[in-house]
């Protein structure tokens, strides 16, 4: 068993190397991460014609091979799976630890998540684990001034029990699995929730506001606001409602397909009408 172990905080990120480690008795263990900070970056791979990507060995305690690339989480995956890292291909990519849940809307924009999408695009089963935030959460992104109060050690003991679990009874297909673990110790989590994915924004981006850069006519900073508030607790049965609750969430990502909730009738309609001019 040979796996992956990427995120989107960097090769220096103390969520990584404990997760890492907690794989360890799993398989061979690699980490492969970015060089620096790419939170928020989904599954972007940025302008493949013009980045010029490096590979720099890395040290991570405990871990025998180790990396960084000059790119988003998501090229990590690609680089690594593609022959950047000698050994041969891998059989489970893990993600994360982020720090921050990355619970309903805030999905669409991780770069945790976009490293699991990534791998499941290439047929590998992958886990994206994200661990709540005592406090600055935005969109799945914790400030760093208060990460020196995340207990690691339970989300990464968690997601090890259920990276055995997909390692002894995989999917008939390659699944995304979004893990979500509060910031507790072990021994306080309340038990885990098969969730939903969120659908009202728990923490969301209101009002951007306009400042004149000095100095730069036309130019504007942009000044973000956010806002925490909700009405009422989130649903339980959610994502954010069960890690609120101070349960594990456990998500499964739907694949890219056909399905859809929209009728194109009218849509295939007007192109035939086009088509007829």
């Amino acid at each position: 068993m040979r796996i992956l172990v990427t995120n989107d905080d960097g090769i220096d990120s103390l969520g990584l190397h404990e997760l890492a480690r907690s794989l360890l008795p799993l398989g061979d263990v690699v980490v492969c991460a970015p060089d620096a900070e790419y939170s928020g970056a989904g599954a972007s791979l940025g302008p493949v014609h013009l980045i010029k990507p490096e590979l720099h060995r890395a040290s991570v305690a405990g871990i025998d091979e180790a990396w960084s690339i000059t790119g988003a989480p998501a090229l990590c995956v690609l680089f690594a799976g593609l022959g950047a890292i000698e050994g041969g291909s891998f059989d489970l990519v893990v993600a994360g630890i982020n720090p921050g849940a990355n619970v309903g809307g805030a999905i669409y924009h991780s770069g945790t998540v976009g490293a699991a999408l990534t791998a499941r695009q290439g047929g590998i089963n992958a886990i994206a684990v994200s661990q709540s935030v005592p406090r600055g959460s935005h969109l799945g992104q914790g400030v760093e001034e208060g990460l020196d109060a995340q207990k690691w050690h339970t989300a990464a003991t968690i997601a090890a029990v259920v990276a055995r679990d997909l390692i002894n009874h995989p999917p008939a297909r390659p699944q995304v699995l979004n893990l979500n673990v509060p910031n507790v110790e072990l021994a306080d989590l309340q038990g885990w929730v098969h969730a939903d994915v969120e659908s009202t924004p728990v923490n969301s981006l209101t009002t951007v506001k306009r400042e004149p850069k000095p100095g730069h006519e036309g130019a504007f900073h942009l000044q973000m606001a956010w806002d925490g508030a909700r009405r009422g607790a989130p649903d339980p049965t959610t994502d954010a409602g069960a890690v609120a609750t101070g349960h594990v969430a456990l998500t499964w990502l739907s694949e890219l397909g056909r399905a859809g909730s929209g009728d194109v009738t009218s849509l295939g309609s007007a192109i035939d009408r086009l088509l007829r001019r």
